[in-house]
């Protein structure tokens, strides 16, 4: 009923803004405003008698002339201003019908169209309905307020954590996944799930925080197919295309023939052959052995980060006495992104593409390999 009214006071209210102009008349010339012209010609005319009689001086007269003049033109300024705009009576007739059928219209669709009788509901209220009768948002903000009460709810975090996944909020998926795992144990699937979305949170890159979730979930799991193709794309990333080839042919000779990463593993590996056919063969890799990354396994994790950014930095000054090792390079820019060096990223990628060349074919393998890390060669 309250809507009702207040509908019924704005357009009552819209509609009076524009009637009122077409109901008002015209007010007419004021009544005194020919006499007062009247007056001034009459004095203009008695001028000119005493001029020619010589009763006033010529200069006198000029002045005096003048003034009627100026009065004359401000009486006919007044009586312009004095004329309001006329509506003919069809123009008002037709403005009036329309005004009131605008209110009468839309009012009547509505009637037929909406749904006036149903009572407005607060969110706690529709949170409340029946699931089958309620939107993916608010079965969302109903799990969320759940949790939000009962954080210790792991069946709920790991309902709620795929959820996020395919509606890209990564890194609320990350913290789901990772209350899951906390509350209902590691499996295979969710460590998986874990590494797919801090993959997605970090823009595609796999990052060693990613890939440890990865063989977690191998470990549990060993042909858990999510974790392989995500780890092969990881080896792309490090420059290592026929390791990443070999990786995918492998999974797909154990795929089911109905496995839904079938259509994506074949697209990966045929670019990936596609990529190595017109490479020919790689030049000797650049950067820390496998004895390096042993010895830093064993250290702290501030030795570690401090063990690989020496490394990182050991491969930027062989970059800069020989640039034209398209592997190291991207080896380069990858290790800046996993330490999360955006701007040494973007500054290796601009000195790589000037050293190789944007035109050469090592210099547009290089600008492919960065887009495979969301980097562009024009940034």
């Amino acid at each position: 009923m309250v809507f009702w009214f207040v509908a019924a006071l704005l357009t009552l209210g819209a509609s009076l803004t524009v009637l009122l102009p077409l109901a008002g008349r015209s007010k007419g010339v004021p009544s005194g405003g020919e006499h007062d012209l009247e007056v001034y010609r009459d004095q203009l005319a008695e001028l000119e008698r005493d001029a020619a009689r010589g009763l006033i001086q010529p200069a006198d007269a000029e002045q005096a002339r003048a003034e009627i003049a100026r009065r004359i033109i401000r009486s006919g300024s007044d009586e312009a201003s004095a004329r309001a705009p006329r509506f003919s009576t069809t123009g008002r007739v037709l403005g009036g019908a329309a005004v009131l059928a605008v209110p009468l219209v839309s009012w009547g669709l509505y009637g037929m169209l909406g749904s006036p009788d149903i009572p407005s509901q607060s969110l706690q209220e529709r949170l409340a309905q029946s699931p089958a009768e309620s939107s993916v948002d608010e079965l969302i903000a109903r799990a969320e307020g759940h949790l939000a009460a009962n954080p210790g709810d792991g069946r709920g975090w790991d309902v709620l954590a795929p959820v996020y996944m395919r509606m890209g909020r990564f890194d609320q998926a990350v913290t789901a996944y990772r209350n899951a795992i906390r509350l209902q144990g590691s499996t295979a699937e969710r460590e998986a799930g874990l590494g797919e979305a801090l993959t997605g949170a970090g823009g595609g890159v796999v990052s060693a925080e990613a890939q440890q979730a990865f063989e977690r979930a191998l470990r549990l799991e060993k042909d858990q197919p999510k974790s392989r193709f995500f780890l092969a794309s990881a080896l792309v990333q490090d420059g290592k295309l026929a390791e990443a080839a070999s990786a995918w042919e492998a999974m797909l000779a154990d795929l089911p023939a109905d496995s839904p990463w079938r259509g994506p593993t074949e697209q990966a590996l045929a670019e990936a052959r596609n990529r190595l056919a017109a490479s020919g063969p790689m030049k000797p890799a650049s950067g820390p052995t496998q004895q390096d990354m042993d010895t830093a396994a064993s250290m702290s994790p501030e030795d570690r980060k401090a063990m690989i950014e020496s490394m990182v930095a050991g491969l930027d000054a062989k970059l800069r006495q020989n640039p034209h090792d398209l592997e190291g390079w991207q080896r380069l820019l990858r290790s800046y992104l996993v330490l999360g060096k955006n701007d040494e990223a973007h500054a290796a990628l601009s000195r790589g593409m000037a050293a190789l060349g944007s035109t050469t074919e090592d210099g547009r393998k290089f600008a492919e390999f960065a887009a495979t890390l969301g980097l562009s060669a024009t940034e």
